[in-house]
């Protein structure tokens, strides 16, 4: 039964073949065919039709054969504006960078290179995120400048590196204030003075500074109390420089207030070792003070790893 059946079922799946075949579109046999410069013709009406993700399917098939051609500097152009109106930065910026370094003395190379800059300036994420594509805007909007002094886009390029700056301050503030909320205050005492010292202009410098106060006036109390006193008069130190240069700041009074309580803690450590060097008990137990912080800090290393860079 089934052997009878076999050449109808055989010549049915042939029929079927030949209707899908035969169902393709013009533009899905021109992508499958050899004809190289229909291909580009088709493709560059269909770009400016704005039909962007149907010449970018030519384009790309074209990328290899056109190298070295006469035409290659129009194609690779193109493909590369295709990606960027489809807004796919990543590929984007790979085929303008590709585009610039290929054809240096081209017209459009000026352009070329600003999108490359402009496609990771656009897929840069927010100040939260990795910011490895933010350091590579930054790079390349610099190269432009250097490459381009004269260029009409040298604003435009000052302009964004001056926002992506902005934002990797931001992320190195937010990161410093982390560490103080999670209670490694030692590590935001360093994270603060990194982030003042990397960003000297920072519109977050005088919070900073005052938390820098808090953040040693916390790692000075929670320490044992032979640490004390050199670590509440860093403080205070702290305290005294922001007095000088912010005696107006709405964080004065708490300044005061941690400057004044790191002096209390200088006289009470002061007063509990010499107690401690008359009893051998209180010496023991002080010397167990920090272990608490210590097994906190120990909690806190994985959530160092998570803070972003």
């Amino acid at each position: 039964m089934f052997k009878k059946q076999l050449p109808l079922f055989v010549g049915l799946l042939v029929v079927l073949f030949l209707a899908v075949a035969g169902c393709k579109s013009k533009y899905d046999k021109l992508k499958l065919s050899n004809d190289n410069a229909k291909k580009f013709q088709e493709g560059k009406r269909l770009y400016d039709k704005k039909e962007y993700a149907k010449a970018l399917g030519l384009f790309e098939t074209l990328l290899t054969r056109y190298r070295g051609t006469d035409g290659a500097t129009d194609l690779f152009y193109l493909n590369a504006m295709a990606n960027y109106k489809l807004k796919d930065y990543t590929a984007a910026a790979y085929h303008f960078n590709e585009f610039a370094t290929s054809y240096p003395s081209d017209s459009r190379a000026e352009e070329a290179r600003f999108l490359t800059a402009y496609c990771y300036y656009l897929d840069a994420p927010g100040y939260s995120l990795d910011q490895e594509n933010t350091y590579k805007s930054i790079d390349k909007l610099q190269l432009f400048i250097n490459l381009y002094p004269k260029s009409d886009r040298v604003a435009e390029a000052s302009k964004l590196i001056q926002d992506l700056r902005d934002r990797l301050e931001l992320k190195a503030y937010s990161n410093a204030k982390l560490y103080l909320t999670i209670g490694d205050n030692q590590a935001a005492v360093i994270a603060f003075g990194n982030v003042l010292r990397d960003y000297p202009d920072t519109k977050y410098a005088e919070e900073m500074e005052y938390l820098t106060i808090k953040a040693q006036y916390e790692y000075a109390h929670q320490s044992r109390e032979y640490k004390q006193e050199e670590r509440y008069t860093q403080a205070i130190s702290f305290a005294d420089q922001f007095a000088d240069k912010y005696p107006k700041s709405a964080f004065l009074a708490d300044s005061k207030k941690l400057r004044k309580d790191s002096q209390t803690g200088i006289n009470d450590a002061k007063r509990i070792i010499a107690e401690a060097a008359e009893n051998e008990k209180l010496a023991r137990r002080l010397m167990k003070k920090d272990s608490v912080y210590i097994q906190q800090r120990s909690e806190n290393q994985d959530i160092h790893k998570k803070i972003p860079n």
